[in-house]
Formats: structure tokens, C-alpha cells, sequence
């Protein structure tokens, strides 16, 4: 008897299901002990590899968007997402859309977790260039289509689809009706969307699709992806824009009349992010704004700390937000964040807790000079001199601050539009507008 059909999937579901018992050492030993055959049978079960959002959803979708960072496993998901259609429906036609035909080919067909690479044992499959179609032993069949040419998906009628990395498309809006009016083969006509995230038109389109079902995934979470590349990715791209949507697979997207955009924050960031020792005198005043709770398990306390520079540029320094502690805890915070930046001011709002504030930081540091300041005015009509400063470049992030920046992003002139409360752009705002002057300020009481 061979060894193919000794270590077939029978097997390897029964072994999978006893490795599973045991503890990690054992099972590993036991592992490395195998022979390769069965080692392969093991690695061809896809359904105990899968993590997070390459797990397929329930439910009656008929598009399934895995938006997630570079080498998540999105095509591997994909890959296998397609032969499982290919081998379930003998004779049905799928669609294979990227950017180009070039990437169908060596990503989606001949790529390292492409559909070639994650055929089974037996499981002799076919790529006709001429055709510009693969071909499964099921008799099911895979076409080749490319968003350059939109007008070739005018015609051809599918049971399924596998759009690749969807959000660099060419014509991306035309290729993608097209398809979608073309997948109508079958009882349940179905596409799976594989895709770092960008905001483009048609990938928002797609997300709020009534039948689109989306999971995520981070760089970070692949445990199969190797350990040296996570962590150069983590060192090079940290926290940054670029690494928030490459590596976590965040869609950015700035709402209609926000006050700030990503592309403003990133203008003027520096290198890396100032630290208390090296300030010198570069600063001519810094402040701390502080925007506290209601409650200790409410909202978070913004503490964000700016500074303003010799040449009349404001600077976001640190955001030492805190969440979860009673009054005492973030004021001993606040008051760490003074003695550490040799802050000048500080400014709180005192419209959840009234004298309250001033009296809980003076009780942990009785030499704070702290400012109390009542919000009279709607937050978007307090933030808008602030982000007309960062527009014209006369207040900059000096740093990577994800979610403060979250926050600001969410601001608008008909008020705030994100998730919770603004916590950070509060504080923020309150700290530059007392370094660069309100033009109609706010009822003020020094204590």
C-alpha cells in the first residue's frame, strides 16, 4: 500500500484530533517524529491552520471581504477558499480578478500559497496560458480575468470569485459590476474579496454591502509567517500611517468635513518623536491639557502634552492617556507628565467635575499651576483654530499617536463622528489653544 493512501485525510483528521489533546512538547515531538507523507497529509488540512479572519463565516453572504495586512495569509486563505468551491461544485466556473494577468499568475495560480501550491496530495490540477485557465480535476474550471480590461467580464457568467488585493485595481468600480453581474451560475453565487485595505471608492462600497460579511486580520497575527520578518516590520513601520494600514489592515477613511485628514498629520512629522531629556531649550512653553472622566470606569482621562517651539509651532509631545483609575490615579499621572516635560500650565475642563478637578490635582501636588477652563462651545467650533494650524503647518505631531489620531480624523464641523468619546482631542485642543490663543476664548478661572 502506498504511502499516499496509508496517510490519507482519514488519517490525518483522526491524528489531528489526538494531537489536539495533547500538551504543546508532546505534540510537537510527536510531530517531528512522523514520517514526511504524513506530515504533508497533516499540513493539507486546511481547517486547523486557519486563524482569526482566514476562518470562512457562516451565514447567507454573498461576499466575503478579508481585509487584512501584508502577509496575513490572505492569499492562502483564498487559495484554499477556491479549491474547496472547486472540489464541492464539479464543473463550476470561477473567476480569477487582480490587477493585472500577470498577478493572477504569479500570485493567485503559481504563487507560494497560491492555488498550485495548496492542491492535495493526488489532486492533479492544470494552467492552459493559451486559455489563461486553470483547470481542477473536479472538472470545475478557473478563468483569468484582469481589471485593465473590464469590458472582458461583460459576458462570461460564474458561480464564484476570488478578487485579489481588489483596492489596486485599474478601474476598479467598472471591473467590479461587471463581475458582480456576471455571477450568477448556481444556487449560491458567492466572491471572496482579498485585500490590504486603501480607501478607495469601490472597497467602502463593497464593505457596506448588505450581504458583505468582512473579517481582519494583522501581520502580526500569522503564527506561520517567520519571526524575524513581524519583528523588522514592527521596528520599521511601528505605530506610523503607513504601518497602521500595511501591517494592521486599518481602512482609513476620513469622514465628509473632518478637520483633520491623515495626510495632514503626516505632513512635518518628524523622524522620531522628541523625549523630555532633549528639549532643552527648544520650547519656549509647554502645556498639558487634560480632559478628565465623569467616573472611574467611564470614559478615559486625554492627558496630551504640547509644546510650543522658538519659531511659533505648536507640537503634540506625548499622549499619556490613561483609562480605568479613580480621580487620585490620573492626577498623580498628570502630575508625573508636569515634573517629567517641565510643564508650565496645565489646563483642565472642569465641565464633568467641576472645582472638583482643581482639588483633586492640587491634593496630589499643591504647586501644580493648573488652569481650569469651562467648555462653553461645541467641540468642533474649539477645534477648528487648532486644526487651521495644522493645515498651515504651524502645529505638527511630533511622533506617531495612533489614537489620538483616530480621534482627530473623526472630528468634523458637525461634531465628532468616531467611536466613545474624544478624550485625547479634547485634551489636545484645550492644551494648543492656550499655546496659541483662542480667537473667541473660553470662560477661564485661575485657582
Amino acid at each position: 500500500m502506498t504511502a499516499a493512501r496509508i496517510f490519507g485525510r482519514a488519517w490525518a483528521r483522526r491524528r489531528l484530533v489526538t494531537l489536539k489533546r495533547l500538551g504543546p512538547e508532546l505534540r510537537r515531538r510527536i510531530y517531528d517524529a512522523l514520517p514526511r507523507p504524513a506530515v504533508r497529509a497533516l499540513q493539507e488540512e486546511w481547517w486547523w491552520q486557519a486563524h482569526g479572519g482566514q476562518i470562512e463565516p457562516e451565514g447567507d453572504w454573498r461576499i466575503w471581504s478579508l481585509v487584512a495586512g501584508r502577509g496575513f495569509g490572505k492569499t492562502r486563505a483564498g487559495a484554499e477558499w477556491v479549491w474547496q468551491r472547486a472540489r464541492d461544485n464539479p464543473g463550476a466556473r470561477i473567476a480569477l480578478v487582480a490587477a493585472s494577468l500577470d498577478e493572477v499568475v504569479k500570485v493567485l495560480v503559481k504563487g507560494e500559497t497560491g492555488l498550485f501550491a495548496v492542491a492535495r496530495s493526488g489532486e492533479e490540477a492544470r494552467w492552459v496560458a493559451d486559455h489563461d485557465t486553470f483547470y481542477f480535476p473536479s472538472g470545475a474550471m478557473a478563468f483569468a480575468c484582469t481589471a485593465e480590461r473590464p469590458a472582458r467580464l461583460r459576458g462570461p457568467a460564474h458561480h464564484f470569485a476570488w478578487c485579489d488585493e481588489l483596492a489596486k485595481w485599474p478601474n476598479a468600480g467598472e471591473t467590479w459590476d461587471m463581475l458582480m453581474m456576471g455571477l450568477r451560475l448556481g444556487d449560491r453565487p458567492r466572491a471572496i474579496v482579498t485585500t490590504t485595505p486603501q480607501p478607495v471608492p469601490v472597497l467602502k462600497r463593497i464593505l457596506g454591502l448588505p450581504r458583505c460579511v468582512t473579517t481582519r486580520g494583522r501581520t502580526d497575527e500569522n503564527p506561520h509567517s517567520p519571526a524575524d520578518f513581524r519583528a523588522a516590520m514592527a521596528e520599521m513601520y511601528g505605530d506610523s500611517r503607513l504601518g497602521r494600514q500595511e501591517l494592521d489592515g486599518i481602512l482609513f477613511d476620513d469622514p465628509e468635513g473632518a478637520l483633520w485628514t491623515r495626510e495632514m498629520l503626516e505632513a512635518g512629522r518628524p523622524d522620531r518623536p522628541f523625549v523630555p531629556s532633549e528639549i532643552g531649550g527648544r520650547f519656549v512653553r509647554i502645556v498639558i491639557g487634560v480632559d478628565p472622566p465623569a467616573s472611574a470606569t467611564g470614559d478615559a482621562c486625554g492627558i496630551i502634552v504640547c509644546g510650543l517651539d522658538e519659531e511659533g509651532v505648536a507640537w503634540v509631545l506625548a499622549d499619556l492617556t490613561v483609562a480605568g483609575l479613580r480621580p487620585e490615579g490620573w492626577a498623580r499621572r498628570v502630575a508625573g507628565a508636569a515634573e517629567l516635560w517641565r510643564a508650565q500650565l496645565i489646563v483642565a475642563e472642569k465641565n464633568q467635575g467641576g472645582e472638583m478637578i482643581g482639588s483633586v490635582l492640587r491634593g496630589v501636588d499643591s504647586a501644580l499651576p493648573v488652569r481650569l477652563v469651562h467648555a462653553d462651545r461645541g467641540k468642533a467650533a474649539r477645534a477648528e483654530p487648532v486644526a487651521l494650524r495644522f493645515e498651515t503647518g504651524r502645529a505638527r505631531l511630533a511622533g506617531t499617536f495612533p489614537e489620538l489620531e483616530d480621534e482627530l480624523c473623526a472630528m468634523t464641523y458637525g461634531g465628532y463622528q468616531g467611536p466613545g468619546s474624544p478624550d485625547r482631542a479634547d485634551a489636545m485642543v484645550w492644551a494648543m489653544t492656550e499655546l496659541i490663543g483662542p480667537a473667541r476664548g473660553p470662560r477661564i478661572r485661575m485657582l
